[in-house]
């Protein structure tokens, strides 16, 4: 479930963004574990989603996480931060690669380790 950031941002760079696909349905699909909703979206239904909106359903997507990460945090008493519009705008402004390593570092966090 953890996963080092450093490494999957040079994955993504190196496969010219292949990897932050897979990298993409691997969170999804560790979020939905964590945020209790196991039968949420899956992994691969936001990567086809993505692909035929020609990335239009990646912002929803960013949006989506950042709502499960504040839900996780205020189901555990901790403060929530509005995650998703961060994220979202992250995403709008081409800046995706930051997003989804915010993304990951919550989930390393809620996992209880961090890379």
């Amino acid at each position: 479930m953890t996963r080092s950031i450093p490494l999957c941002i040079v994955l993504s760079i190196v496969t010219c963004g292949i990897y932050s696909l897979y990298w993409m349905v691997k969170m999804n699909d560790d979020m939905n574990i964590l945020s209790n909703e196991p039968n949420d979206t899956s992994g691969v239904t936001v990567l086809i989603f993505s692909i035929i909106t020609c990335g239009i359903y990646t912002w929803f997507w960013y949006y989506k996480m950042g709502s499960k990460f504040d839900r996780i945090n205020m189901q555990r008493g901790l403060p929530t931060t509005n995650s998703s519009i961060l994220y979202l705008l992250l995403g709008i402004f081409g800046l995706g690669i930051i997003s989804m390593a915010i993304i990951q570092d919550n989930i390393n966090k809620l996992s209880g380790q961090n890379y």
